[in-house]
């Protein structure tokens, strides 16, 4: 089996540079590199990795936990992650886990057992205490406010976005204001929830459990929510706004309404929350929470702490509110 020196005296250059060709190092004159990968597609040469990553201590590769992979929401952010990963030459590893706990531990065990360099969590059913002993291992990143931790985050204050919301509905006049939430136990979805709440209480706004619905992830969910809400023929009994964690549910809610006669916001408003790509095809009102910069700023973190940088670092994005014309 071919080895690098003998790819080395072939191809006429040293060791050296083999090994900057093969970790595609920049500084090799396009002629030498021609020769090294000329050479090496002759001897049919192929590197052994496990030696690789024993050389380098690294495996060129971070696993990303989420727990949905054709939710509208976490593509944006992994859109976010893959452009960084990419430039970087890193390879992610995606590993959907149903915010099943064990199953995120197994991905946090490859950390454990140097199968990744590192750990990027978009959204998870663990505790942050669960987490952080997993530090002394390698990098991990989150993409929530955990607090002053052993490990990173990114984020952005759902707490004081979503409340924006509420004050923006407000000061167009809406009163009776509805939410529609995903999972309903999330870290995230607590907050807002949170915010819900206390925004209603301070303004003295009524509380109606039936305007507050759970499970809301796809179109198809939004569509049943405004089934939903015509099935009540007493107009009074109905919100006159909603506020709608994902813009996709928010087209669902927005479609079907219209399908039935509703005008939208004149009937009913709606406000989206993440400004994905169907919002702005349909003039959604929302709020903007830098869905693609927090996966490429996790992954920014990730890579720093990979290169040497050892401190957490607690990264927050801000958020803006985005007029269009559904409220």
């Amino acid at each position: 089996m071919a080895n690098i020196k003998e790819i080395a005296r072939i191809a006429g250059v040293s060791v050296t540079t083999v090994s900057r060709v093969l970790n595609n190092h920049p500084y090799v004159s396009k002629d030498k590199r021609t020769a090294v990968l000329e050479t090496i597609e002759q001897l049919n040469y192929t590197r052994n990795m496990n030696a690789v990553h024993l050389i380098t201590g690294r495996t060129g590769a971070v696993a990303v936990i989420l727990p949905f992979i054709n939710s509208f929401y976490f593509s944006v952010v992994m859109d976010g992650l893959a452009q960084a990963a990419l430039a970087a030459q890193y390879r992610l590893i995606l590993c959907q886990t149903n915010y099943v706990p064990e199953e995120e531990l197994k991905v946090l065990d490859m950390l454990r057992n140097k199968e990744i360099d590192g750990v990027i969590i978009v959204s998870t059913a663990l505790k942050p205490e669960v987490i952080e002993p997993y530090t002394i291992y390698g990098p991990v990143v989150t993409c929530q406010n955990s607090g002053e931790r052993r490990f990173s985050s990114v984020y952005i204050e759902q707490y004081a976005a979503f409340r924006h919301g509420l004050e923006y509905l407000y000061g167009k006049g809406h009163r009776r204001i509805g939410y529609c939430e995903g999972r309903q136990n999330g870290s995230s979805a607590s907050i807002r929830q949170n915010a819900f709440r206390d925004f209603l209480a301070e303004k003295g706004l009524l509380f109606d459990p039936e305007w507050m619905i759970f499970d809301c992830i796809r179109e198809e969910d939004g569509a049943a929510v405004a089934r939903r809400l015509l099935g009540k023929t007493d107009r009074s009994s109905r919100p006159e706004a909603m506020i709608i964690s994902g813009d996709h549910v928010a087209a669902g809610l927005i479609i079907e309404a219209r399908k039935h006669g509703l005008n939208i916001p004149e009937d009913l408003a709606v406000m989206g929350f993440d400004n994905q790509p169907i919002g702005r095809l349909l003039g959604i009102t929302t709020i903007d929470n830098q869905l693609y910069q927090m996966g490429e700023a996790a992954f920014g973190i990730i890579h720093e702490h990979i290169n040497g940088s050892s401190l957490p670092v607690t990264r927050k994005l801000e958020y803006r509110i985005i007029e269009r014309s559904t409220v």
